[in-house]
């Protein structure tokens, strides 16, 4: 009988802990003249049924598996070396494994499927392993289908600083060739076009179709299925000729082909890999796909990709050009920034602004005799110069780059004549800009809109305001607002005006008037 159905355990052979069972509990049996196999279960910590079936084994069993545990000695040699990868790198396949191995020693002439074994085997010492459930997926019609897929992986060692690595995965559907893109920064919109652009050129042509999870980078909301999409990224599709398909909330199985093949780039590709720089980290991820990830059997097709694609893949996907207006990678030594929302771009931590164009776009930056350049990243056309702040936290202006205040303040006045005579216009406006000079573009904008408001407007009422020492707007709508509840109250009668007592109440106020600048000139 094999060792495999006699001793049989959840992985169908004996592993190396259960050959030390094995004669730890022979051993204590002795062939019956021992202690009882309930003594011995208890003093080992196993089941009685474990002692039983160990104890029930032949010594041809035992042989059988000694021969077998002989056959893999040779790569005991690499034992060290191999439980240290794995200690350090603990979901490493044992393809990888192989691979650093023949890099470090040269070509080990031994099978895939004893290498996975042998590394199953060490796991056991090592780590847990961790089984995960994959679907099966249909395969797809030649050029219809790229699936399309972002990641992270943290702690990526590069220049010797733990660095969070994004990624976009692009696999297209029938022959599964893949193509990875990388940023050291979270990808917004613009970059995945730009990795769309890269990925279809790289692809020599590109898909009836891309399909996406409901990232806001392409899907803003879905409601009942129907799709508001990102306009920016909607507009490239349509420029390149492609159709934008979205999975269903929460089913990754609609892009299961991706989604395998992010946790493929993570793990085969950049997991336990080290780097000097970003452009090392490139480059390895370019030589990657050429010797590894294009040029292996894929275990589903049974093809490789890069052949499988040439041969029967290429002649159905359709010509692509890059569509005009897609940002292209900046010149040589320019590096790039994104401009804020308040048009101002970051650079050695100080804080530059762009013309108002450019605003929430991606520009070039480049030093040049102690000036900082920034241009158009796709044609190296210089937009704005600024002098390098010498400093940290510093805010370089150019005035230029930004409406002209003075225009806005102009248009303002100039609606607000067109609702009043032109010189009681000229006024009120002299007036609250005597009164809130710091707020008087915003004093000109909510009384334009109060004159709009209240049209036709009385200019008996505005008047009596701009005889007053101080006016803003809140006054002049505290003003129109009673004058609308009220009108009748507005203005007294003439007759009213002539009556004896109003003339005596009048000649008493000025009188008492009279007095108090007398006293005043007695006390200087």
């Amino acid at each position: 009988m094999p060792v495999e159905s006699s001793a049989n355990n959840h992985r169908g052979h004996v592993t190396l802990k259960d050959w030390v069972m094995i004669y730890k509990i022979k051993a204590m049996w002795d062939e019956g003249r021992g202690s009882s196999q309930r003594a011995r279960a208890e003093e080992l910590k196993v089941s009685r049924n474990t002692v039983k079936k160990y104890i029930e084994m032949s010594g041809e069993e035992i042989a059988a598996y000694q021969e077998r545990k002989g056959r893999s000695k040779r790569l005991d040699v690499h034992r060290a070396y191999s439980e240290h990868l794995l200690e350090t790198y603990p979901r490493l396949s044992a393809v990888k494994v192989l691979r650093k191995l023949q890099a470090a020693h040269g070509e080990l002439s031994v099978s895939g499927r004893t290498m996975r074994r042998y590394i199953e085997q060490l796991r056991e010492t090592v780590v847990a392993k961790q089984e995960r459930y994959y679907e099966p997926v249909l395969d797809m019609v030649p050029g219809e289908q790229c699936q399309v897929d972002g990641g992270e992986l943290r702690g990526v060692v590069i220049d010797g600083v733990e660095t969070t690595v994004y990624l976009m995965v692009f696999v297209l559907s029938y022959s599964r060739l893949l193509y990875v893109a990388a940023s050291l920064r979270p990808i917004d919109t613009d970059e995945l076009i730009r990795m769309h652009d890269a990925a279809f050129r790289y692809f020599a042509g590109r898909t009836k179709e891309c399909v996406y999870d409901q990232t806001k980078l392409v899907v803003i909301e879905e409601v009942f299925r129907e799709l508001r999409l990102n306009a920016r990224f909607a507009r490239y599709a349509t420029s390149a000729g492609f159709t934008i398909r979205a999975c269903e909330g929460y089913d990754p199985k609609s892009k299961g082909k991706v989604e395998a093949g992010v946790k493929y780039v993570k793990d085969n590709g950049l997991y336990g890999e080290t780097f000097s720089d970003f452009a090392h980290l490139q480059a390895h991820l370019a030589e990657w796909l050429e010797a590894v990830a294009n040029a292996r059997v894929h275990a589903s097709t049974g093809q490789v990709p890069r052949e499988h694609s040439a041969r029967e893949e290429q002649a159905a996907m359709s010509a692509y050009l890059t569509p005009a207006g897609i940002d292209a990678l900046a010149p040589p030594g320019v590096d790039t920034r994104k401009a804020d929302k308040t048009g101002l771009i970051t650079y050695k931590a100080n804080k530059y602004s762009v013309p108002l164009p450019w605003q929430r776009a991606r520009v070039g930056v480049c030093e040049e005799g102690g000036q900082l350049i920034v241009c158009d990243p796709a044609s190296g056309e210089v937009i704005a110069r600024h002098t390098r702040a010498v400093g940290r936290g510093e805010i370089v202006k150019n005035t230029h780059h930004y409406r002209d205040r003075q225009q806005r303040i102009n248009d303002l006045e100039q609606a607000i004549a067109e609702s009043l005579p032109q010189a009681l216009a000229a006024r009120l406006c002299a007036l609250l800009k005597a009164s809130e000079p710091r707020i008087y573009k915003d004093q000109l904008r909510g009384v334009a809109r109060l004159l709009a408001a209240h049209a036709p407007i009385d200019i008996v009422l505005i008047e009596p305001l701009c005889e007053k020492p101080r006016l803003t707007a809140t006054l002049l709508r505290d003003h129109l607002h009673a004058h609308a509840a009220r009108p009748e109250r507005r203005e007294q009668p003439p007759a009213a005006m002539a009556t004896p007592a109003h003339r005596a109440s009048a000649e008493a106020l000025a009188r008492y008037a009279s007095i108090g600048a007398e006293n005043r000139e007695v006390a200087q």
